[in-house]
């Protein structure tokens, strides 16, 4: 069973988050800036809400809301839904689907520690295919 974690070695370990006082402009400036669609918001290191994209389409711009006047608290989804590292990459696809979402931080029990996005989980079965098939047709062609 190929889990979170194993699509977590694939990535860069730094996790992007803001805090819930910070505006919706300065997060998405950092969005921009670390070219991401996802946020975490993080309050001593517990986390709070995410905040993506489409929160912003959805609670901001379609609510002509200010982009600088509002606090990320406004526009963020609280709860979101985590997975941990040892939950399986079906599990990812199944909660993405059912849920409609596109991220899922992955947390342990006393921290944060990524997040998982649908490119991520395409990207690792497409690959883990690609190595399955190199497999096969070596072990045909022997």
């Amino acid at each position: 069973m190929k889990t979170v974690h194993q699509i977590l070695n694939t990535k860069p370990t730094q996790i992007f988050s803001v805090t819930p006082s910070a505006s919706v402009l300065d997060a998405l400036k950092l969005m921009t800036e670390k070219n991401i669609s996802a946020l975490l918001i993080m309050e001593h290191d517990e986390l709070i809400g995410i905040f993506t994209e489409r929160d912003y389409a959805r609670k901001i711009i379609l609510h002509g809301k200010s982009s600088i006047a509002t606090p990320i608290s406004e526009a963020m989804t609280t709860n979101p839904i985590t997975v941990t590292p040892t939950d399986s990459i079906e599990l990812c696809m199944e909660l993405m689907t059912e849920k409609h979402i596109r991220h899922l931080p992955v947390a342990t029990a006393d921290k944060v520690v990524g997040m998982v996005s649908i490119g991520d989980v395409v990207k690792f079965i497409i690959a883990d295919q690609k190595q399955t098939i190199s497999q096969l047709e070596s072990y045909i062609s022997s």
